[in-house]
């Protein structure tokens, strides 16, 4: 199969998960012998095209195209704050320039072929829509998350975006049957929608793989020493609810008066949060980790955890819980409205491997959190179980596998 894969983020770009994913699926695709050519958002110091590890990169050069956005883009675009206008110029950009490259220059003048477009939420869906209409190609779009559930309401310009390109699209790929309950309540044709878990690297995430003195040596720098920890990753926003964990601080701090709770991510949240902490007095049991690390490192802050704390309030799938959960830890998930999460945890019963919390109530919180830290036997027991539930549900390997098989039905689909 020969495809032609739009992902705005793709290493060495991250804004979220999604630079990740596709990552791990264009690899292991070229592994099994497909051709994978993948657009991207260049950074601005690599190359505008590269063979990496099977897999063509083409990383166009973008420009600052934020002064003419009054001029082609809707009204609701033009109230966006200046970072997000300039996040969507770049994406804009992005887009069109890849898909121009694609037509013109990969088809048309190199003469080259392709079986099958890919692209990945609203971020990459201007070219799965351009490129479908120019090649004739079938058009798989993957939507991660959609528009209504990650800032409020959303934007009008977004979630246009998103439904164009789902109504263009062969097939739209969700990440949870939540997910994809939502989609059906927003109108999206349920013929269309097919779940793939997303998944994680249980190699690299594996416990195993850790040294004792590499925690050790971490908890000290962080100034958790030998203390109970609770781990928090993720981005600083209003949905992924750290700040509703902050406030259950005290109450954990209550029954686990020497508990320490590290935050490790960025986002619009963070003076928020220091001042949070300030005022509730819990600066001695919270260290702010305000920055994003490497892979590693924030493997190591996996390792060193005693209990992993992701109370969203929107999470159609969350990676972090099943990074977590690969490392054999005990997880607490907001599990209310869309979450991927209600899935991925098993809450109850002798597969038991987290805690399901309503993420807008600091006390369900604490109290799940608070079970775990006193009692080490159980927090064991179900790390074991959490590692075991990603090896039989949630290997990348697995979803590379259900996708191709996904991609290779919308083909024999297409040509009847």
């Amino acid at each position: 199969m020969r495809m032609l894969y739009f992902s705005f983020e793709y290493p060495p770009f991250f804004v979220g998960g999604l630079g990740t994913y596709a990552y791990e699926m264009a690899r292991r695709f070229a592994r099994r012998g497909h051709s994978v050519t993948v657009f991207a958002k260049n950074p601005g110091n690599v190359p505008t095209s590269d063979l990496e590890e099977g897999v063509e990169v083409h990383r166009p050069m973008t420009v600052d195209a934020t002064d003419i956005l009054p001029l082609i883009v809707p009204e609701d675009v033009k109230r966006w704050p200046s970072h997000a206008q300039q996040y969507f110029a770049d994406a804009f950009i992005y887009n069109v320039l890849s898909s121009t490259k694609a037509c013109n220059q990969l088809v048309k003048a190199d003469q080259r072929q392709f079986d099958l477009i890919v692209a990945h939420d609203w971020i990459s869906g201007i070219a799965g829509i351009t490129c479908k209409k120019d090649l004739k190609r079938p058009f798989v779009f993957h939507l991660h998350s959609v528009e209504e559930g990650r800032v409020g309401d959303g934007s009008p310009t977004v979630k246009s975006l998103e439904r164009l390109a789902a109504r263009t699209a062969e097939a739209v790929v969700t990440v949870s049957y939540s997910m994809r309950d939502q989609l059906i309540s927003l109108g999206y044709e349920e013929r269309k929608i097919r779940v793939i878990y997303n998944g994680v690297d249980e190699k690299k995430y594996d416990p195993s793989a850790v040294k004792e003195e590499e925690v050790l040596g971490l908890r000290e720098r962080l100034g958790v020493g030998t203390d109970p920890m609770i781990l928090f990753v993720g981005r600083l926003s209003w949905v992924k609810g750290a700040d509703t964990l902050v406030r259950a601080m005290p109450l954990i701090l209550a029954e686990v008066p020497n508990a320490k709770l590290v935050l490790l991510g960025k986002g619009e949240q963070e003076k928020m949060l220091r001042d949070l902490i300030r005022q509730l007095g819990v600066e001695k049991s919270v260290v702010a980790e305000f920055q994003y690390v490497s892979e590693r490192e924030r493997i190591l802050h996996y390792a060193a955890a005693d209990v992993a704390v992701f109370p969203s309030k929107y999470e159609p799938f969350g990676i972090v819980a099943t990074e977590a959960m690969s490392m054999g830890k005990p997880v607490v998930v907001g599990a209310k409205g869309i979450s991927g999460f209600r899935e991925q945890v098993i809450h109850q019963g002798p597969e038991r491997c987290g805690a399901h919390v309503n993420p807008e109530d600091p006390y369900d919180i604490a109290k799940f959190t608070v079970e775990l830290l006193k009692d080490e036997k159980l927090r064991r027991e179900l790390g074991r179980n959490a590692r075991k539930r990603v090896l039989e549900k949630f290997t990348f390997d697995q979803v590379a596998d259900n996708t191709l098989k996904l991609y290779e039905a919308v083909l024999q689909n297409h040509f009847q």
